[in-house]
């Protein structure tokens, strides 16, 4: 199991991964997502661990059910339980393709699809259909 700076939400229980440093607009991107049919797994920090050839993702107890949102404080949120992992997206790292070819990270030893940030408008959008319909190329 690993502990990570991240948040986690899920979409038709597909679960997105969060990560970047702190500011980067994890916890926006989650709300945004969140108001278009998603549900928080974790805010803030992510459990990860291995079943098989599965990453799951959980909220450390602490923390179920909360949400920061800047500005406005912390928002209680359902709490969906963990769910397993199918993409990660990386605020902190920029993307500077406009059609970037597929990446991958490693996280335990499973890779998963990647999208590299920064955080855009358009993105909670793009990352939601990424998880349903997946990329075309």
């Amino acid at each position: 199991m690993v502990q990570l700076h991240a948040t986690t939400i899920a979409v038709d229980g597909r679960g997105l991964l969060i990560l970047g440093p702190s500011g980067a607009g994890k916890s926006c991107l989650a709300l945004q997502m969140m108001a278009v049919g998603a549900a928080l797994v974790a805010d803030d920090r992510t459990d990860v661990t291995r079943d098989g050839a599965a990453l799951i993702a959980s909220c450390p107890a602490p923390l179920c059910g909360r949400i920061e949102a800047r500005g406005v404080g912390i928002l209680a949120a359902s709490d969906h339980g963990p769910v397993q992992l199918a993409a990660i997206a990386d605020l902190g790292r920029s993307e500077t393709d406009r059609l970037p070819k597929s990446r991958e990270h490693d996280l335990l030893g499973i890779a998963l699809p990647l999208v590299l940030g920064p955080y855009r408008p358009h993105l909670y959008a793009a990352l939601r259909q990424f998880l349903v319909a997946g990329r075309v190329a």
